[in-house]
């Protein structure tokens, strides 16, 4: 359906035991936008994120993909369906060419079997030409995916997810281990996906970092949504005082005789 989200959840819920990660959770991620998704540790985040690339069997609500209702057995499925996460320790072998970790499990062969093999000058090409079309130049695409700064091992897996046909990029806390050069890349980068019409989840604690590229923001409290805000409904104070808990941090503030 081309006037539906890519992503919709509605009323998620996720029990392990007795214990409540996910309690009643919404949202939606459209094409060419980038929802931010904000909370502080503990909040649920990962287990969301788990739950939308399929790791996790939601224990109730409705996970609908393009207008769909779907019910993914296995990471492989999401990833099927275009939702591609990109998680914060990028699930790169360091002493591994960034060729090698661009096409990782995906390897082009050639040849009629028994005489298969992996078309390596093909991947080298691309991998050269996808890493220059975002601003970085990969002078030899063999040298070790460890020799990259971390803001251009963030935008290789980004790049890997876009060219093998994502449609929602979830990324977890891409910023957070971060310079200040490296992460004004991944941002620009995120702004340039937005651009080709992908949905964006941008996972982070990281209020500034947020606000620099979302289009809309949903706060996640204890397992629960505490709203959802456009960029022009809300100020940038206004979201970290709701994901902070606002009212918490001015009786902290009060108590210590307005030191916080």
């Amino acid at each position: 359906m081309a006037d539906s989200p890519l992503i919709e959840i509605r009323n998620l819920v996720k029990h392990f035991g007795s214990v409540i990660a996910l309690s009643g959770v919404s949202m939606s991620v459209g094409r060419g936008e980038v929802l931010c998704l904000l909370g502080d540790n503990g909040a649920g985040k990962s287990t969301l994120i788990k739950t939308l690339s399929g790791v996790h069997k939601p224990t109730s609500g409705e996970y609908l993909v393009e207008g769909r209702s779907v019910a993914f057995a296995s990471p492989r499925d999401a990833l099927d369906a275009g939702i591609a996460t990109v998680y914060q320790d990028l699930a790169m072998i360091p002493l591994m060419s960034v060729t090698r970790n661009f096409f990782m499990g995906r390897e082009p062969v050639k040849g009629v079997w028994p005489f298969r093999y992996v078309d390596f000058d093909h991947c080298d090409t691309v991998t050269r030409e996808e890493m220059h079309r975002i601003g970085i130049d990969v002078r030899d695409p063999h040298q070790a995916v460890g020799t990259l700064s971390g803001g251009e091992r963030q935008c290789v897996a980004i790049a890997r997810a876009v060219y093998f046909g994502a449609k929602v990029l979830i990324l977890d806390e891409p910023t957070s281990a971060l310079g200040v050069a490296q992460t004004s890349m991944v941002l620009k980068y995120i702004h340039q996906v937005r651009s080709k019409g992908l949905g964006v989840i941008f996972i982070t604690h990281n209020v500034r970092h947020a606000y620099a590229v979302g289009d809309r923001f949903t706060v996640l409290n204890r397992g629960k949504t505490l709203g959802t805000h456009a960029k022009s409904e809300i100020k940038i104070d206004e979201l970290q005082n709701l994901m902070a808990g606002g009212k918490e941090l001015q009786a902290v503030s009060e108590e210590l005789g307005g030191m916080v």
